[in-house]
């Protein structure tokens, strides 16, 4: 270039800035700066900007000196300007400098932050506009390999916190973009940075971080989830900061576009991410209410894990975990049981049945009702209340193979559930009843006691169960799935007093005792399918069931099964487990009484219902006789046993029957030995059972117990004849005793026919198969 062409720098100016003496450079400056004051004086704009041009040229040279001559002037430029007059200049200015912090030398880098600087400096406020180009390079220079570049970045760094600080102009709407991209650096140096950049923001008053936060709220997990304690550390303080300003100002928060981002870390490997996402779903389940509750299946995902976390590190995991589930529980209310805002039910064409899509249940994929907002306001959140497919799928995935701590959260829920919005759950029973069922098998007694409370709720109906629920309406007295022969008895009770009152209530829960009989017809198919359940745990289930519906239902319901029973050895089983509890447990004492005295024509149809299942256990039904005072039929039976096959089995059940009658449960009918005379059908009885015995230790208890019925012409009151039971005499016992003969006679025919398969199956192995 020509002198002409550097003007209006003089050759000695251009010189001096190209020189690798950086004296001479600086008292080029210094002549620059002293120029442009001239020329600002003088108003002569074109000349500045000429003069910036000219220094721009320098500073793209290929000669590094003339490089650093250009920065060392375009900051002299800055500084002859002033704060007042360099805002029509700025971009100009900053620019060409920006562009020298790519460059390979490490001199020209430092020289262009000391450029920079000066420019900031200078311009104070003016220089915002070009502040996500400056950011930008603050981030790169962070990274920077020389230490002299870095020192030089830093002071930088600090000028343009103070100036945002005292900014009331920053653009914060054009800065996030940048700042959401910088937050995923790789370089923890820049992660520093760009952190400490948020925590100055936060604390701006006139920057109003918190309603962008959820464009930033994934960058700052990221940088938690990364390797260097020092910016972990750094980056948790700067969201905790962010938690107390959403407790303190909810309204401005977007809680349901940032919800999905802390369920996804709420399930990170690492144990302080997990921490602080799990504390963060707290806060939001708390301060948004129902807004969370579209997001209820992402939440379960990540949540019911962290239950199972058995080390003692992780205890406050474990209860942020059961609080958030807490709290969600009780976002879910009755209302949530209509379908639409004046709360009528749809119909089934309007409501596919079961609503659940195929789904990976991670936090990333929960399930947002198309109808939620992050407004909140009441209309919104109803109609996008709870996606109760998404949650269903989640139940089942974490019911199946998890830890202990899991299942049992996850049967609270549905126990839940089905008690808040029983008409919702309906849709969800088909699937849910066979998951419930096959978690009877689990090897935990908690786990079991919670499904059967659960069973319990489904097949209950506001009549059945006495679990208080605030959706279930009044009861009058307890209902039964009697069959149509019994209606007649049942009708005079105080059940019902007249048939429309009765067709009402039928018609009502006529879906619910369908789950109620099919519930018990599944047990008894699971009890047959895995004997070692109902030896292990099959007296522990009826009982408790017994406990929450009516035992009387139960034992009912269960009678009429078992006569269709195809499996009479399983039948034979399940009626000595059904007889055991009856006559041993404390849950079914009032049924016992009820049975002891048959003073109801309820009664004598259950003892009926019941003899004729119990036909399948010649013992069972013989001990059913003496529960109920049957002492005559008792004596029939036992004569009757003459003709049935005396097994070991057979003895072991008698020896056991001796041990009851010793036993608190039949303490009236070793009173009743005091009059042989008016009860000499029961003295008949239990020496038809001392001639069934060998001569063992039950035979000889038996033997001690009639030694001590007092001879008749000893008593005093041998006039006195037990009271008549008048409903008694109406039952048909030589009908049930012909019933007592088939079902024996089909068991043996049975048993013979198994000994024929098993002779077969010796001699041809074809007929295994």
């Amino acid at each position: 270039m020509s002198e002409r062409d550097y003007s209006p720098l003089s050759s000695a100016c251009v010189r001096a800035l190209s020189d690798k003496v950086y004296d001479k450079r600086k008292a080029a400056a210094l002549e620059i700066e002293k120029m442009v004051k001239d020329f600002s004086a003088s108003n002569k704009q074109d000349q500045i900007g000429r003069l910036i041009r000219v220094l721009e040229e320098f500073a793209m040279s290929h000669n590094p000196h003339t490089r650093k001559g250009g920065l060392i002037g375009l900051a002299a430029v800055a500084i002859g300007l002033g704060t007042k007059n360099i805002a029509p200049f700025i971009q100009d200015l900053v620019n060409p400098i920006l562009a020298c912090f790519t460059d390979s030398t490490p001199n020209v880098r430092y020289y262009a932050t000391e450029s920079l600087y000066n420019v900031v400096r200078v311009s104070r406020g003016t220089v915002l506009s070009q502040f996500n180009d400056i950011f930008t390079i603050l981030v790169r220079l962070a990274t920077d390999a020389d230490q002299n570049v870095k020192n030089g970045s830093e002071m930088l760094d600090r000028i343009m916190k103070d100036i945002v600080t005292e900014s009331a102009s920053f653009d914060l709407v054009s800065f996030i973009p940048v700042l959401r991209e910088k937050l995923y650096a790789n370089n923890h140096w820049a992660q520093t940075l760009v952190v400490s950049w948020v925590s100055v923001l936060h604390t701006v008053p006139d920057v109003d971080t918190l309603s962008f936060l959820s464009e930033i709220l994934e960058g700052l997990f990221f940088i938690l989830e990364g390797p260097k304690p020092e910016v972990k550390k750094m980056c948790e303080a700067v969201v905790g900061e962010f938690l107390v300003s959403i407790k303190k100002a909810p309204e401005k928060v977007k809680f349901a576009e940032m919800i999905n981002i802390v369920i996804a870390h709420a399930q990170s490997s690492d144990p302080v991410v997990q921490m602080i996402a799990l504390t963060w779903i707290n806060e939001f389940v708390k301060l948004s209410g129902r807004v969370m509750l579209p997001h209820t299946s992402g939440i379960l995902t990540a949540i019911l894990p962290c239950l199972a976390l058995d080390d003692p590190t992780y205890a406050k995991t474990r209860g942020l975990a059961k609080e958030v589930s807490t709290g969600l529980m009780k976002l879910i209310t009755a209302e949530d049981d209509r379908e639409g805002p004046e709360g009528s039910a749809e119909t089934p064409e309007d409501q596919p049945h079961p609503p659940i899509t195929p789904q990976t249940p991670t936090a990333s994929s929960a399930i947002t009702s198309p109808h939620s907002s992050s407004v909140g306001t009441p209309d919104e959140v109803y109609n996008g209340a709870l996606d109760l497919g998404s949650v269903m799928e989640v139940l089942h995935k974490q019911l199946r193979n998890t830890p202990v701590p899991c299942k049992t959260a996850v049967l609270r829920w549905i126990y839940h559930l089905h008690n808040k919005i029983p008409n919702k759950m309906c849709r969800y029973l088909e699937e849910l009843f066979p998951v419930l069922l096959r978690t009877l098998s689990d090897p935990s007694d908690e786990v079991v006691l919670l499904v059967i409370e659960v069973l319990a709720q489904i097949a209950s109906t506001s009549n059945h169960s006495p679990a208080p629920s605030s959706l279930s309406p009044p009861t009058t007295a307890p209902t039964t799935t009697s069959s149509t022969t019994t209606t007649t008895i049942s009708a005079s009770s105080s059940i019902s007093s007249t048939t429309t009152v009765q067709g009402a209530q039928e018609e009502g829960k006529t879906n619910v005792d369908e789950y109620f009989t099919r519930f018990l017809q599944n047990l008894l198919h699971l009890f047959t399918t895995q004997r070692n359940l109902l030896e292990d745990r099959g007296p522990l289930i009826i009982r408790q069931l017994c406990v929450m519906l009516s035992a009387e239902d139960i034992y009912r319901t269960l009678a009429e099964l078992l006569q269709e029973e195809e499996d009479l050895i399983f039948a034979s089983k399940m009626v000595q487990t059904l007889s055991s509890i009856l006559l041993t447990s404390k849950e079914l004492f009032s049924l016992r009484i009820q049975l002891k005295d048959l003073s109801t024509p309820e009664s004598c149809e259950l003892f009926v219902k019941l003899y004729r299942s119990w036909s399948h256990n010649p013992v069972a039904t013989l001990t059913l006789c003496l529960l109920t005072q049957n002492y005559t039929h008792a004596a029939t039976l036992v004569h009757a046993f003459g003709d049935i096959e005396v097994t070991a089995d057979f003895l072991v059940e008698v020896d056991k029957l001796v041990q009851l009658v010793e036993s608190p449960i039949f303490t009236y009918l070793r009173l009743q030995l005091l009059d042989p005379v008016g009860h000499s059908a029961l003295v008949e009885t239990l020496y038809g059972l001392l001639m069934l015995l060998p001569q063992t230790k039950a035979f000889t208890m038996l033997h001690d117990r009639l030694d001590c019925v007092p001879p008749a012409h000893l008593l005093k009151h041998t006039d006195n004849k037990p009271k008549p039971r008048h409903l008694v005499c109406n039952i048909d016992f030589g009908e049930l005793l012909t019933h007592f003969n088939t079902v024996q006679e089909k068991h043996r025919q049975y048993k013979h026919q198994k000994i024929k398969q098993k002779l077969q199956s010796n001699v041809d192995p074809l007929t295994r198969l």
